[in-house]
């Protein structure tokens, strides 16, 4: 009898299963969830906050706008007064110069805080702890009046002979006390701001430059400063903004700044309040002016990051009346 000849047996089709289903109808269900538009919680509580808060606003600049004692025209007669410019401009350039020599010091200071030498860090610590402990109106009195502690200032080798020297009173200037007091006060708060932007960037890239066999000088200045420059730039910012206002201080040591300007006039002429909204006005002018340049080199060195540099309010009211159409749409 012939063998019996071994037919494969039929393969059976698993039954679905009702987990698989349920979980294909749920990811489809998320897919759907996740297409559809955000629509915002409306929040009327927001809406009356908002309203009284600028009911609020325009009550107050009408109030100070009408008040007689403003004197306007007054105001406009002394805006382009040559004292009054000579005055901001010395509080421009001083601006300027002052932060331009802090941030040259404290990048010095900076690397010397992270240094591997204990004393380069002790130094740096130091000068950081006394310039930022000591307030600034003091350390301008005290660099005007250093004729004081040193009646003659020289220049020479020390324990030996003396190249140059002359008194105190005579070097020792108004704007070079405003310069000195500003710089080194200035310096302190630089030299975090550097060392934290530095801190920010991430060991593995040195290490990664290292592993590449690229020189220290190309590591530090094209892989860990333009990353630093992102946290570097907002502080920095606020330092020259910071810097110009700290410029008003300089009128108790008698440097022509614009506050002191305004002062001569009004101490004349007695208009007081007319003098002081020149100030004011000229004041956030130039502010506005720095924060605007401040705003363009944070979005240059923004670019390629996630991370960008937020719009303006008009920038965020668009933004926000395009998805507000999407969702009606």
């Amino acid at each position: 009898m012939p063998h019996d000849l071994d037919m494969p047996a039929p393969a059976r089709t698993a039954p679905a299963r009702p987990e698989a289903a349920a979980d294909s109808s749920d990811l489809a269900a998320v897919m759907a969830a996740a297409s559809r538009p955000v629509v915002r919680r409306r929040r009327p509580g927001m809406w009356v906050l908002t309203a009284v808060v600028v009911v609020l606003t325009v009550f107050s600049v009408l109030s100070v706008a009408r008040n007689p004692a403003m004197e306007w025209s007054v105001v406009g007669d002394y805006f382009f007064s040559s004292s009054v410019l000579e005055g901001l401009w010395l509080s421009v350039w001083v601006t300027v110069l002052v932060t331009v020599l802090s941030l040259l010091l404290g990048a010095v200071l900076a690397a010397m805080r992270l240094s591997q030498q204990p004393v380069l860090r002790a130094l740096a610590w130091g000068y950081v702890w006394i310039f930022r402990s000591v307030p600034l109106l003091v350390q301008l009195l005290v660099w005007f009046n250093i004729g004081y502690l040193y009646p003659k200032l020289s220049f020479g080798i020390p324990w030996g002979p003396t190249f140059v020297e002359a008194p105190a009173r005579e070097v020792m200037t108004a704007v070079l006390a405003a310069l000195l007091g500003l710089t080194l006060h200035e310096t302190a708060y630089a030299t975090e701001i550097i060392r934290g932007g530095l801190l920010s960037v991430d060991a593995g890239q040195r290490e990664a430059a290292h592993a590449l066999s690229l020189s220290p000088l190309f590591t530090f200045t094209r892989i860990v400063l333009p990353q630093a420059m992102r946290a570097i730039l907002p502080s920095a910012g606020s330092l020259l903004v910071g810097t110009l206002k700290a410029t008003s201080m300089l009128s108790v040591i008698a440097v022509a700044d614009l506050l002191y300007s305004v002062q001569i006039i009004y101490n004349r002429t007695f208009q007081i309040i007319p003098l002081l909204t020149v100030a004011c006005i000229w004041y956030l002018i130039v502010t506005s002016v720095l924060s605007v340049g401040q705003w363009g080199i944070e979005k240059h060195f923004a670019r390629g990051t996630s991370r960008s540099v937020p719009g303006g309010f008009i920038a965020r009211y668009r933004g926000s009346r395009r998805r507000t159409l999407e969702v009606e749409a």
